[in-house]
């Protein structure tokens, strides 16, 4: 018997995935149109969302005291959308700067399948794929049976089997119920490179001597997975986004921010700013945006002495660095912040800088949070982020810019 690997050889990359249809027997087309679930109209799904891309009356034009990014960094004011082109540059130079250039992204992709399982609906590829420069992962592709062109979203967490619904943590399935409702998706997470490093998080080019901060590293390893499913017949290269929990949502908001190739973005409770007095905001960390050469001490004084905190943190927050100005690298694509413990209602002060942005380029609605109590995502904040992604990815992305 020939096996799987040998016959997808001779067929061409992009048809790898579709291919599998056919050779494990499933009854569809490679061009047929199936029903992507049961989707609410685009008007209906807006009657539902609407409410949380405004801020509450009470932080309405509250700006507190964020540097203004419709100003350049000498101070001159961003007066018109060919203005912001320039500031939108600076700004995404600056933090690359700080944070480490990125290497050449790896654009083409030859993913190995390892195995594949038939779902109810969709099939379940474990593939790996090249995600750094020499440095695979892997990872599952939900296909849903049938697809082509289909909306995308790209999950990330610390293990890749909690968003295909494969752990025990509760509600956080979404590559699976993304899945379910149409959408291609691709479940990331960062063992591999925990069982190399002993930490959860991406270095490099390794963990003694990595010359980026692990979260844009994190960033650039998505962007390469963006490559992965552009390349699919069976995915629209226009209309692919991403989303994470907590960890994962310090990841997605690092990659949708600096890779405006991303159509649209969901961070879970991640901590979309700087704040100190939540430990779980914790970018000062050496996997996060705090990085030195192990072996790692404590990197952060809670008394909010900065003085001997290490790596680049430090450095942000006295030079009046905060994440606002990754937020407004955004515009005008779509972004739900879904908010819990760690991003209270009061993270709107933040958020008026990208719908002022948003403004000026001639787009609204285009920021939103919603907001729970607990840090965990529950069945509401599960409802509310599938609507964001049917809403803005499933029209062949007629609310994209």
């Amino acid at each position: 018997m020939v096996c799987l690997n040998s016959i997808l050889k001779i067929i061409t990359r992009k048809c790898r995935i579709t291919v599998i249809i056919i050779i494990l027997g499933i009854p569809v087309s490679i061009n047929s149109q199936i029903p992507e679930g049961q989707v609410s109209g685009p008007e209906k799904l807006w009657e539902e969302i609407s409410q949380y891309f405004s801020p509450p009356e009470k932080y309405q034009n509250n700006y507190g005291d964020y540097r203004s990014p419709l100003k350049f960094y000498d101070g001159t004011a961003v007066k018109t959308p060919e203005d912001w082109i320039l500031r939108r540059k600076e700004i995404l130079a600056r933090w690359h700067e700080m944070m480490g250039e990125w290497p050449p992204f790896i654009e083409t992709q030859d993913p190995e399948i390892l195995n594949t399982t038939i779902k109810d609906g969709y099939l379940q590829h474990r593939i790996r794929f090249e995600w750094l420069p020499g440095q695979k992962t892997e990872g599952y592709l939900l296909i849903p049976h049938g697809s082509f062109n289909k909306p995308a979203v790209i999950t990330v967490f610390y293990e890749p089997e909690t968003a295909i619904g494969e752990s025990d943590r509760s509600y956080l399935d979404l590559s699976r119920q993304l899945t379910k409702k149409g959408f291609v998706t691709l479940s990331l997470g960062t063992d591999d490179s925990r069982a190399i490093t002993g930490a959860h998080s991406l270095y490099f080019p390794d963990l003694s001597n990595s010359t980026i901060e692990p979260l844009s590293v994190m960033a650039y390893a998505a962007a390469n997975a963006w490559h992965l499913l552009a390349a699919l017949p069976e995915v629209d290269p226009g209309r692919i986004g991403v989303m994470g929990h907590s960890y994962g949502g310090k990841w997605a908001l690092f990659a949708s921010c600096l890779f405006e190739k991303f159509a649209c973005g969901v961070w879970s409770d991640p901590g979309i700013v700087f704040d100190e007095s939540r430990p779980n905001v914790n970018y000062w960390e050496p996997w996060y945006l705090g990085y030195y050469p192990p072996p790692w001490e404590k990197t952060w004084r809670r008394s909010g002495d900065i003085e001997g905190a290490r790596g680049l943190y430090p450095k942000l927050l006295r030079e009046g660095y905060d994440l606002h100005e990754l937020h407004a690298l955004m515009a005008p694509r779509p972004f739900l912040v879904s908010a819990g413990s760690e991003d209270p209602p009061d993270r709107w002060i933040a958020l008026n800088h990208t719908i002022d942005v948003n403004s000026l380029l001639g787009y609204s609605n285009r920021v939103g949070m919603t907001n729970r109590l607990t840090h965990a995502q529950d069945r509401e904040s599960n409802e509310q982020i599938l609507m964001f992604f049917d809403y803005f990815l499933k029209n062949k992305g007629i609310y994209l810019p």
